[in-house]
């Protein structure tokens, strides 16, 4: 999947205006660059995204191209960075960075420069959903305030459910091909919207919603602005886990690997499914977070643990690593056996580690190797597993 982010700079600020500000308020420096392009360098960290198209206004777009470059450069991006010239609308000025995207581009974010405090978490959890199926998919908190609809004398005419309302954010993420149709759809019926999930509403389209962030704010206003200063950098520290497991052959359990079933006669003995990969992975993750090993968190002589799927022990420590705002950015994993043979598997385990990790698959390496005949696993007695998990984490965040 070909994911690109559309990077929409071309409003004019009024508001801000107004209030005596000159600069433009997605041209304000902030950590040493423009606001638009702190949302850049959160979203350079998602790893299905594979470029940007910048929307600057007409009269600056010469400028503005040189200022990308020169960031590009500066910050080592490595990934494509288009610009163009934005319309008199917001949709105008979406549908000139929709006719930028590269053919091969299936999937696209559509951003505001002016919310600068989205998180990549959020970015991916946006893309899984088009992953699994969504047309579109945005960004939505409940609302707090009771909502009231009036008709021109100020009077209310109805007090709307508020469990049944969104408040909406960017990035917005859509099938590229179902933006272009909308977009084309609401020009031929001049419909003009507020944001592009609008346009799939309006052409018959389901949206979906996942959970928003209470930080993800708009500069709207000049006390907006403030919200600047408050957010500092935060300064993340790396961390690596190292994971171990071994596990005999001999009548037991089905043989499982990476929580993928493998066709073989072989069984291992073990007290959960046996799955030899993720529990090194498990303890890899515990060592990230300094929180021992699997045996101390899910010990062999408890009961409730037989059987049980060794996914299900590797999501219980995941919700550790969120707890910890840990971020990880690398898993690679080795499995050392003398049979079975594993080399067909190797596609299936990398795609549902990623899966069960909700990171990108490139990030996630498995290799299979012997230990050429010598030693138990070279005796066909057992198998073992090693896993490195890298990751990083707030510096003022215990690890």
């Amino acid at each position: 999947m070909s994911v690109w982010t559309i990077i929409l700079a071309a409003g004019q600020g009024s508001r801000l205006a107004q209030a005596g500000l000159d600069t433009k308020k997605q041209f304000l420096h902030h950590e040493g660059a423009p606001l638009y392009w702190k949302s850049v360098r959160t979203l350079a960290s998602v790893p299905a995204i594979k470029g940007f198209v910048f929307v600057f206004p007409p009269e600056e777009l010469d400028a503005c191209t040189k200022d990308v470059e020169s960031l590009s450069s500066t910050d080592d991006l490595s990934m494509p960075c288009l610009c163009v010239a934005g319309g008199a609308r917001r949709q105008d000025s979406v549908f000139s960075g929709l006719q930028a995207l590269p053919k091969a581009c299936s999937k696209v974010l559509v951003h505001d420069s002016a919310r600068p405090f989205a998180s990549a978490k959020l970015a991916q959890a946006l893309i899984s959903a088009l992953e699994h199926g969504a047309e579109a998919a945005i960004p939505g908190l409940p609302v707090t305030d009771t909502i009231k609809v009036i008709d021109q004398d100020d009077t209310v005419t109805q007090t709307l459910n508020r469990s049944e309302l969104r408040a909406v954010q960017t990035p917005q993420a859509f099938d590229t091909a179902a933006l272009i149709r909308a977009h084309l759809a609401c020009e031929k019926k001049q419909l003009s919207v507020t944001d592009d999930a609008s346009m799939i509403e309006a052409t018959g389209g389901a949206v979906r919603i996942v959970p928003g962030e209470a930080g993800n704010i708009k500069i709207t206003t000049p006390e907006d602005l403030s919200m600047l200063n408050a957010q500092a950098p935060q300064t993340m520290l790396p961390c690596v886990g190292w994971g171990y497991d071994v596990h005999r052959y001999g009548a037991g359990r089905p043989f499982r690997l990476g929580g993928i079933p493998v066709d073989t006669d072989i069984e291992v003995i073990a007290h959960s499914d046996g799955d030899v990969l993720l529990h090194a992975l498990a303890d890899a993750l515990l060592g990230c977070l300094g929180l021992g090993d699997i045996g101390k968190h899910f010990p062999d002589t408890d009961a409730k643990f037989e059987g049980i799927e060794s996914s299900i022990l590797v999501n219980e420590v995941l919700q550790e690593v969120e707890k910890k705002a840990l971020t990880i950015t690398h898993v690679d994993l080795t499995v050392i056996a003398q049979r079975p043979k594993l080399a067909s598997y190797r596609e299936r385990i990398q795609k549902n580690v990623a899966n069960l990790l909700r990171i990108d698959k490139s990030h996630v390496n498995f290799k299979a190797t012997t230990e050429e005949k010598l030693g138990f696993t070279g005796a066909k007695k057992g198998i073992k597993a090693v896993a490195c998990v890298s990751a990083v984490y707030p510096a003022n965040q215990q690890a």
